[in-house]
C-alpha cells in the first residue's frame, strides 16, 4: 500500500454513474479517504464545540434552509481538511464541479501530491443507463446515501456507509433526469478542459458494467493489481 499513501483520486461521471459507489468502494480496497464536501460541512457545523463561533453558526443557519454555504468559507474548509490528511490517499467524487472550483483545488492538489499523483477518472454511462439507475436507485433513511441499482445491490437493505435502512427512493421522472445530465456536461466540459491544458490525464472508464467490474478497471490504471484480490 505504501506507493498508493500519496494518490489523490477524482472521480467524475453523469447522474447514475456511480461516482459515490466506485469512490466507497476505493475507500475500503485502498485505505484512501473519500472526500465529500457536503458531508465535512456537517461535520463542522455539527460539532458540539463550534456552536459558540459566530461564522459557524451562520454557515450551520445557511446549510440547515437548503442555500448554500459562503464559497470562500468552504474553500477554507476544504484547504484545512486536505492540508490535514496530507500523506494520504484522498478521493473525490464529483468534485470539482465547477471551473472555479477546479482552479483553486487542483493546484492545492499539485502542491501537496504532486501533479504525477492526481488520478482523474471519467466513468461513461449512456443516458438510458442513467436514467434507469436513477429511477431503480435506493437512498438511506439515515445519511441519504444513493445505492444504484445494479445485480450487486439489488437484494441490499441496508445502507454500506451507517448502516441505517434503506428505502426505494420516489422516482424521478424521465425528464428531470435528461436536465441533470445536461447540466453536467455543461458544468464538467470546462472542467475537464481545464485539466487538459494543466497535462493532467483523464481516463475514461465504462461504467456500464457492475461496480465491482468498474472498480477493477480503475485499480489496472492506478497500476494496483495487488488490491484487484480484495474487489
Amino acid at each position: 500500500m505504501k506507493k498508493l499513501k500519496k494518490k489523490a483520486i477524482i472521480i467524475f461521471g453523469p447522474p447514475g454513474a456511480g461516482k459515490g459507489t466506485q469512490a466507497l468502494r476505493l475507500e475500503k480496497i485502498l485505505g484512501f479517504y473519500h472526500f465529500d464536501t457536503g458531508r465535512e460541512i456537517e461535520k463542522v457545523i455539527s460539532d458540539p464545540k463550534n456552536q459558540k463561533d459566530p461564522e459557524i453558526r451562520k454557515q450551520k443557519e445557511l446549510f440547515e434552509s437548503g442555500k448554500l454555504c459562503d464559497p470562500q468559507w468552504v474553500e477554507k474548509l476544504v484547504e484545512k481538511k486536505i492540508k490535514k490528511l496530507k500523506g494520504k490517499g484522498i478521493i473525490f467524487s464529483g468534485s470539482p464541479r465547477t471551473l472555479d472550483e477546479a482552479q483553486k483545488l487542483i493546484p492545492l492538489l499539485e502542491k501537496i501530491y504532486g501533479k504525477k499523483n492526481i488520478y482523474v477518472f471519467k466513468l461513461n454511462v449512456s443516458e438510458k443507463t442513467s436514467i434507469f439507475r436513477n429511477t431503480h436507485r435506493k437512498m438511506c433513511s439515515r445519511c441519504g446515501y444513493p445505492v444504484i441499482f445494479s445485480e450487486e445491490t439489488e437484494d441490499w437493505k441496508f445502507c454500506p456507509l451507517c448502516g441505517a435502512p434503506l428505502f426505494v427512493r420516489v422516482l424521478d421522472k424521465p425528464e428531470v433526469i435528461k436536465k441533470r445530465i445536461k447540466e453536467y456536461q455543461k458544468e464538467t466540459k470546462p472542467v475537464l478542459e481545464y485539466l487538459k491544458k494543466k497535462k493532467i490525464k483523464i481516463y475514461e472508464i465504462d461504467g456500464e458494467p457492475l461496480p465491482s467490474l468498474v472498480t477493477k478497471q480503475i485499480l489496472e490504471k492506478l497500476n494496483f493489481s495487488k488490491a484487484l484480490d480484495k474487489v
